[in-house]
């Protein structure tokens, strides 16, 4: 029995320094030393610049009636006037409904480079705004309006590093896209239309930029450094509805089980059943980054998720939230609807889910998965649209190093890390041609900021908007 208990003794041991170890061994990588040239701004023309672009109310919508044209088109001729060198040196195709796409020669078309953004903006409730949403007003250092930060800040920062770039003679290494589309609000068919253009051509890209991650803090458990985040593929979105067919009759005489609680039942089964974990690439990459700059106790984790993997999942399944997302596919009941009156049963009633796929996971595979968990051959299930999810970007590459060189350049102390985008944006498109897809909207950005995207009073701080300039400036260098 001593033997044993020795043999089981000594096991733990060796299985507690395997752990430290892997952990002490489970350091940042070595990165060269970055020394960022000055860059010189006009200031005042950038600011100027903004806030005309906010006073265009480019407010997209699914019921085109609702959609004032005119504003597109009072956005479009801004670009015009305010960026001459840019319409002077690119030529500039109106691609789809919204689309447009400068093109600007580089000294080789080997490896052309597509820097993206869009400049349609989600709808406004004025009443919840303390500042006007679309008079661009300039005040204690911020710039307030829809779009600030959603994205006609990246868009008018590229813009202007572009122009003051052309006045000095600038040419690209490569060949230079613009691509700018007007309804990315609503998963609208330019950005695609663009890259069926670029398809019909022949084009290639190897590098392109769209919205995504930003410069941001405290968000990895034991890290207290600032982290620069570029999503490297996307979750796939799916929206199903789940409805059953009855006779319907007066509430007064139900059956056993209604159709609403045949429907509330799957809802609970599901709710109680999630999806498998998945540790994908992106994911994987993040934690590997992430958890080299943390503390010890966290290096321990993250050092050894052979070990640790399972019970991080069964953790985040619990606590739910951005974690758990990360690592399976997550539904969320959005819809419910029945009868229009307490006393009438209805005699059809759905619910209606959102899903994030994540990674092997596809709109196939979900559906049947769910239907094995409900149970119930009467809920039909309609897939209403969706797509899947996004293959994984290359992070070894040339490009990589591109980007993490001019985000360095630019926020010095920023940790640049992979990571897994949730929503979904024009740049999965693109995943269509290219391996080589990165989402950064180059912001530092609090918690605060973040949630004013899509929110109430959004506003950029001017001394962000000019440091984007300089991003993008230091990053045109390089392309």
């Amino acid at each position: 029995m001593d033997i044993v208990l020795y043999s089981l003794l000594a096991l733990f041991v060796i299985f507690v320094l395997v752990l430290v170890i892997r952990a002490l061994l489970f350091k940042p990588a070595d990165l060269p030393e970055i020394e960022a040239e000055e860059i010189s701004l006009n200031e005042q023309k950038i600011v100027d610049d903004m806030v005309e672009m906010i006073k265009c109310k480019t407010v997209s919508n699914r019921d085109e009636s609702l959609v004032d044209r005119a504003e597109f088109a009072k956005f479009e001729a801004l670009l015009k006037e305010r960026f001459p060198n840019v319409h002077k040196a690119a030529s500039l195709q109106k691609i789809g409904k919204t689309g447009l796409l400068y093109h600007i020669e580089g000294e080789s078309s080997e490896n052309p480079s597509v820097c993206t953004a869009h400049y349609d903006v989600v709808p406004v409730n004025e009443e919840l705004w303390t500042k006007p949403a679309f008079d661009g007003l300039v005040e204690d250092g911020f710039i307030w309006g829809r779009g600030t930060l959603d994205t006609k800040g990246t868009l008018c920062a590229l813009m202007e590093a572009l122009e003051s770039k052309l006045e000095g003679g600038y040419k690209p290494k490569n060949d230079l896209y613009l691509s700018f589309s007007g309804e990315e609000e609503i998963d609208g068919e330019s950005c695609a239309d663009i890259v069926s253009y670029f398809e019909s051509k022949g084009i290639k890209p190897a590098f392109v930029l769209d919205e995504g991650g930003a410069v941001v803090n405290n968000v990895f458990p034991g890290v207290s450094r600032e982290c620069a985040l570029i999503g490297i593929a996307e979750k796939g979105g799916v929206n199903l509805k789940f409805s059953v067919e009855s006779n319907g009759g007066h509430a007064s005489t139900p059956p056993v089980h209604t159709v609403l609680g045949k429907l509330s039942r799957a809802v609970t089964r599901i709710e109680n059943k999630p999806f498998k974990y998945q540790l994908v690439k992106p994911v994987r990459e993040m934690f590997d980054k992430m958890g080299r700059n943390s503390s010890f106790v966290i290096k321990l984790v993250f050092a050894n998720l052979w070990c640790f993997a399972p019970l991080l999942a069964f953790a985040f399944k619990k606590l739910g939230g951005e974690m758990n997302a990360m690592l399976r596919t997550t539904v969320a009941v959005t819809r419910m609807q029945g009868s229009d009156a307490y006393n009438v049963l209805p005699p059809s009633a759905y619910f209606g889910v959102n899903m994030r796929l994540l990674g092997n996971d596809t709109i196939e595979s979900a559906v049947k998965y769910l239907k094995k968990v409900i149970k119930n051959d009467d809920i039909s299930i309609e897939v209403v649209n969706g797509m899947n999810p996004s293959i994984c970007s290359d992070t070894s590459c040339k490009e990589w190093g591109i980007l993490e060189e001019a985000i360095r350049e630019s926020w010095s102390e920023a940790i640049v890390s992979p990571y897994l985008m949730m929503a979904c944006s024009d740049s999965r498109h693109y995943c269509r041609i290219t391996d080589r897809v990165y989402r950064f909207s180059a912001m530092r950005l609090s918690k605060e900021e973040r949630a004013m995207i899509h929110g109430n009073n959004e506003r950029i701080p001017i001394e962000t908007l000019l440091k984007t300039v300089e991003f993008y400036t230091r990053l045109l260098n390089k392309l």
